[in-house]
């Protein structure tokens, strides 16, 4: 990095550091004195939105805003770099859930943000158990905003705290910083209550985190509001319950490199130890339309992530994690999409997509067509080139390497539109959300 880009890196993040009220003493600061502060911390683009005022209001008007000096506490009253990185898992894991609950409409609302509400029979226990949205539940709201931007907002507080460990190193640093961004994440919570009487079907599912920033500010991503909605619930059917686990991926492609979706999933899907039946990845598609996506390519494009950041190479498998060599170009879906649109009818239509983008075995042309031919190279799956389509790809190619019988294959949710100000609309939002529950649960259940 030069020393320009430094030193405006190092001046953005102080400018976040303000907007946040951050430059201070954070409303739980530690009383630690020896927790000093690094002059130039090592961020990130995604750090740097953390400076307009349009973030500072999401963190404010949900009550979001006291996680970044929570992190702070937690990090430097841990007393070692090993403690601090167990005080910042439990630190991601309390942000997830209490993201989880907001949207789910349990505890405080903490703020003026509207919030998720469910109406619906619920039975007593641990986890909320609402009935499908057919049989009475509905979403009116879930923001996945205020996780997004207070987990940014915690990690620059990582970035910019200095405690007086023996031990502290940049090094250990990134640790704290890996341990609070995967569990605030939802990857460290996904284990599935067990079920004495075996008739519960388990489902794994991802959703995304806000992207086109850069565009719309005020961007949610109803995938990542759909896997908050559902994270630990159990949504009774007529063939029996279904307990649905969620996690929500970044808009990055570099631990998409790292093998950040393969890790997730794999603890689930592993032979002799596999407690899921459905795998499921789901991010925000086409506009007016849910897509159930029959292939997946090996091909990342050159869209720029949340970051700025653009790639143009085959998706690059991490060589510590299951595999198949030669890699393959394509994967296929094994979710019963026929069943699944049939099953489910909403606000939205359900179209079943087999377009691809290929080069022909013998050819140099990009083709599209329906399906892929013998021996071609992918340019693009039914889910284009980004992302969306290389969560889907990983997490089956991971089935295929593994052998593994799962149901598993990608969801495309509508585009959701704002009002005049680029703000969800939140109805739209909660139609998106409460089908999309209904085609997971029909994929369990099919």
């Amino acid at each position: 990095m030069s020393t320009r880009t430094t030193a405006l890196t190092a001046a953005t993040a102080a400018l976040a550091a303000i907007a946040l009220g951050l430059t201070g003493a954070p409303s739980t600061a530690s009383t630690n004195p020896a927790c000093g502060t690094v002059a130039s911390p090592d961020t990130r683009v995604e750090h740097t939105r953390l400076a307009d005022p349009t973030v500072t209001d999401i963190l404010a008007r949900s009550g979001f805003d006291d996680v970044a000096g929570a992190v702070r506490t937690a990090v430097c009253d841990a007393g070692s770099s090993r403690a601090a990185t167990a005080a910042a898992r439990l630190a991601g894991q309390d942000l997830w859930q209490r993201a989880v609950d907001r949207v789910q409409g349990r505890g405080d609302a903490g703020g003026d943000l509207p919030r998720s509400e469910t109406t619906g029979a619920r039975s007593s226990g641990e986890l909320a158990r609402p009935l499908a949205p057919s049989e009475g539940v509905t979403v009116r709201s879930a923001d996945d905003r205020p996780l997004y931007w207070a987990r940014l907002a915690g990690e620059l507080e990582i970035a910019r705290v200095a405690p007086a460990y023996r031990t502290w190193s940049e090094d250990a640093r990134a640790k704290v910083l890996a341990a609070f961004d995967r569990s605030s994440r939802g990857i460290e919570s996904t284990a599935f209550a067990r079920d004495e009487s075996g008739r519960s079907r388990q489902v794994l599912a991802s959703g995304f985190d806000p992207f086109t920033l850069d565009r719309n500010i005020r961007q949610s991503n109803p995938s990542g509001a759909t896997a908050l909605a559902m994270d630990g619930r159990v949504v009774q059917t007529a063939k029996g319950p279904v307990e649905i686990q969620t996690v929500v991926f970044p808009v990055l492609w570099e631990p998409f490199a790292q093998g950040i979706v393969e890790r997730a999933f794999l603890t689930h899907l592993i032979p002799g130890k596999r407690d899921v039946d459905t795998a499921i990845t789901i991010s925000q598609g086409r506009a007016g339309r849910f897509d159930l996506e029959v292939w997946n390519g090996a091909h990342r494009g050159t869209f720029p992530d949340n970051d700025r950041v653009s790639v143009n190479e085959t998706i690059p498998i991490p060589e510590d994690l299951p595999h198949a060599d030669p890699q393959p170009q394509w994967t296929r879906t094994t979710l019963p999409v026929e069943a699944m649109k049939a099953a489910v009818p909403g606000t939205f239509p359900v179209n079943i997509n087999r377009v691809v983008t290929e080069i022909p075995a013998g050819s140099t042309a990009p083709v599209t067509r329906e399906d892929p031919t013998p021996g071609s190279t992918a340019v693009a799956g039914g889910g284009g080139d980004y992302l969306s389509n290389e969560s889907a790809y990983r997490t089956t190619a991971l089935r295929d390497a593994l052998r593994a019988d799962t149901k598993q294959g990608h969801i495309h949710v509508p585009v959701l539109d704002g009002d005049a100000s680029g703000e969800p609309l939140a109805d739209m939002r909660a139609d998106i959300v409460a089908q999309a529950v209904d085609l997971v649960a029909a994929a369990a259940t099919s």
